[in-house]
């Protein structure tokens, strides 16, 4: 006797709850026309800018985790062919095509100009401004490659809420007309639509809240990674000075 009175409340709970939820969702699927389509817009924003933010997380944690193992190599390389090689493993990594970028200016210079390493790379052969403009280069497309996406998570942060109010506003003048049109202005009539109208705006806030958090913090690690870019640019060419530089 007991446990049969503790069990019905239980249970009478879990089917009311369940219910609840059956409502919420069947007035999603049975909304009509605009109210309908504005839903299949948001829900493909959300689940786009969902498999984006998964893919950007899986990039960037790579990129910097495969940036500070590269950086370990470099320091440690006694000569730049000798690290070109030992670090192809690295590659599409964005520190190892930088590197790549200006390994290959400096081999072509001193190709082209017999590997004469003292004139190559002279003030009057401009041979570090050809290297500079190769690492400069080749960092642009890096944090270009970084960046790919993330205007898409950008726009579903700032579009969606407004799609979402724009199917929100839809219901509630339908909500209205069927009013006149019965002449009451009852619960059973208002309810219905103005219930289907206020999905739209909370799908719309479901899609843009975790789109604004992913580019805000993918933004930021973006950034971590330039600048990183941009130090080693520079350490790489001061390398390059110190070990060709003839003055």
């Amino acid at each position: 006797m007991f446990f049969a009175f503790v069990a019905a409340p239980i249970t009478t709970g879990s089917a009311a709850a369940s219910r609840k939820e059956f409502d919420i969702i069947s007035l999603a699927f049975h909304s009509g026309g605009v109210v309908a389509l504005v839903l299949l817009v948001l829900l493909f924003f959300s689940l786009t800018s969902w498999a984006i933010i998964i893919w950007k997380y899986i990039e960037l944690r790579r990129a910097r985790g495969g940036a500070e193992s590269f950086q370990e190599i470099f320091w440690r390389a006694k000569r730049l062919d000798q690290l070109h090689e030992e670090s192809a493993g690295f590659a599409g990594n964005p520190l190892f095509n930088v590197f790549s970028a200006g390994y290959r200016e400096v081999d072509q210079i001193l190709k082209a100009r017999g590997g004469d390493e003292e004139e190559s790379f002279s003030p009057r052969g401009n041979g570090i401004e050809g290297v500079e403009r190769a690492l400069k280069r080749a960092a642009n497309e890096e944090i270009g490659k970084l960046e790919r996406a993330m205007t898409f998570l950008a726009t579903t942060a700032s579009a969606t809420p407004f799609i979402g109010l724009f199917g929100t506003v839809w219901g509630i003048m339908n909500s209205f007309r069927e009013i006149g049109i019965q002449g009451t202005a009852g619960l059973a009539v208002v309810a219905p639509g103005i219930s289907e109208a206020l999905i739209a705006t909370a799908v719309g806030l479901a899609a843009a809240i975790p789109a604004v958090i992913a580019y805000n913090h993918y933004q930021n690690q973006v950034k971590v990674i330039s600048d990183e870019i941009e130090n080693f640019s520079a350490d790489f060419l001061n390398l390059v000075g110190r070990h060709f530089m003839r003055i």
